[in-house]
C-alpha cells in the first residue's frame, strides 16, 4: 500500500547535477596538484616498472560501490598500459573498515572507501554527513562534495596521513518504524529509535522527541523484530537488502541524512608512484566514481520498486509514506535549530558554507 504525499515521478529522487563532472574535474585537478606539492615532483621511474595496487572494501562486488571498484581496476590498468596492476577485495575479504587506516599507514593496501562514520574518530568534521537536512537534493549534496566543502574535509584527511580521492554514494537514510508512522517530528515522539553510534544522531532523534539507541547493525533485525526498538533510520539498501522491512510497519521516504563513503589511498604508495601514474588514477578515480553515483542512483530506483511492489502486496504488513514539501520544510525548521549544538564540534563556518552552497 503507497500512500505518498507527492509522486516520485515529480524528482523525488534528483538527477545528477548536470555540471558534477566539470566540478569533480576541477576538483580532482586542485587535489592532484596539492598532492604532487605535498609529495614533491619524483625522477623519471624505470617506464616498465609496474605497481600493484590492492582496493578493499567491505561490500559485494554487485553493489554499486562493488561496480564501481571493478570499473576502477579495469580503467586503471587500461590508462597506464598495464603499469597499474589492482586488485579488489570486496566483502572484507582483505580488511574490515575498522582496521582499514592501520593497514593503509602499513601499505599492507593502497586504497580503501571507508563509510563516513569511520573517519569521525580520526576527523571530527566528517560528523557533517550526519546533520540532519542539511542536504537539499542530490545536486546540492554532491555540489558540497565537489566544491569548497569536500576539499576542507579532503585536506582534514590529508592532514591525518592519508590521501583523500572522491566520494561515493551509499545513499540518503529513510525512516521506518512499528508505531505511528513518522510523517511529522511529533509522531516519533516516545519511539525508541535505532542510530549508529554519533552524537549529531543522538541530537537528531532527542529533538523529534523520540529516545536514541546504539545498537551493532548486526542485531538491528533481531531489535526491530523483537520491539527493542521501534523505529531505525536506513538507505533504502540496509532497508532491503537487510530485510528490515519484514519487521518495520511503515517507511517514510524522508531522505533527512546520508551515508557515503571517501576513496582513500595510503601516503606511502602515493609517494612512490611515478607522478604520471598519479595522474592515471586521477583519470580512472574520476570515471569509477561518475559510474558510481549514477549506479547508485538507479539502484535506489530499483529497490523503490521493489519496496512498493511488497507494499502493494502486503497492505496490513507495509505502507510507504513521502514526505511533502510541506512536510519536508517542517522538519528542516526543527533541525536547522539544533545545528548551534555542532559547532564546536564541526565547525560553525563549515556548517554555514554547506547551507550556502549552490
Amino acid at each position: 500500500m503507497d500512500k505518498t504525499a507527492q509522486n516520485l515521478s515529480n524528482g523525488f529522487f534528483p538527477k545528477i547535477h548536470k555540471a558534477f563532472s566539470t566540478s569533480l574535474l576541477g576538483g580532482a585537478l586542485i587535489a592532484t596538484a596539492s598532492f604532487f606539492v605535498a609529495c614533491g615532483d619524483k625522477p623519471q621511474d624505470d617506464p616498465n616498472k609496474t605497481y600493484t595496487i590492492k582496493f578493499a572494501h567491505v561490500v559485494s562486488s554487485g553493489t554499486p560501490k562493488g561496480k564501481a571498484a571493478d570499473l576502477f581496476a579495469k580503467r586503471a590498468g587500461e590508462l597506464s598500459g598495464g603499469r597499474l596492476k589492482v586488485e579488489v577485495f570486496p566483502s572484507a575479504q582483505l580488511v574490515d573498515d575498522d582496521k582499514v587506516f592501520q593497514e593503509l599507514k602499513r601499505n599492507n593496501i593502497q586504497l580503501a572507501a571507508p563509510a563516513f562514520s569511520k573517519f569521525t574518530p580520526i576527523s571530527k568534521e566528517f560528523n557533517l554527513w550526519d546533520v540532519p537536512f542539511i542536504f537539499r537534493d542530490n545536486s546540492h549534496l554532491h555540489a558540497v562534495m565537489d566544491g569548497e566543502v569536500g576539499e576542507i574535509l579532503k585536506q582534514a584527511i590529508a592532514k591525518k596521513g592519508f590521501i583523500a580521492l572522491d566520494y561515493w554514494d551509499s545513499g540518503f537514510k529513510q525512516f521506518s518504524t512499528n508505531k505511528k508512522p513518522i510523517i511529522t517530528p511529533e509522531d516519533a515522539k516516545g519511539q525508541k529509535m535505532r542510530i549508529m553510534s554519533s552524537k549529531v544522531l543522538e541530537e537528531q532523534v532527542k529533538a523529534m522527541g523520540a529516545n536514541p539507541q546504539n545498537i551493532n547493525f548486526g542485531e538491528v533485525y533481531s531489535a526491530l523484530q523483537t520491539g527493542v526498538v521501534d523505529a531505525a533510520e536506513n538507505p533504502l539498501s540496509n532497508l532491503y537488502n537487510s530485510r528490515f522491512y519484514e519487521v518495520q510497519k511503515s517507511v517514510t521516504m524522508s531522505n533527512h541524512g546520508y551515508l557515503g563513503y571517501l576513496v582513500i589511498a595510503s601516503e606511502k604508495f602515493w609517494q612512490e608512484l611515478p607522478n604520471e601514474l598519479k595522474e592515471v588514477v586521477q583519470q580512472a578515480m574520476r570515471e569509477a566514481t561518475l559510474f558510481e553515483r549514477e549506479e547508485s542512483e538507479r539502484d535506489e530506483a530499483v529497490l523503490l520498486k521493489n519496496l512498493k511492489d511488497y507494499a502493494s502486496k502486503n497492505p496490513s504488513k507495509l505502507t510507504i509514506y513521502t514526505l511533502s514539501e510541506a512536510q519536508k520544510k517542517q522538519w528542516q525548521e526543527l533541525m536547522v535549530g539544533i545545528y548551534p549544538k555542532f559547532y564546536d564540534l564541526i565547525g560553525e563556518e563549515l556548517i554555514k558554507k554547506t547551507l550556502d552552497t549552490k
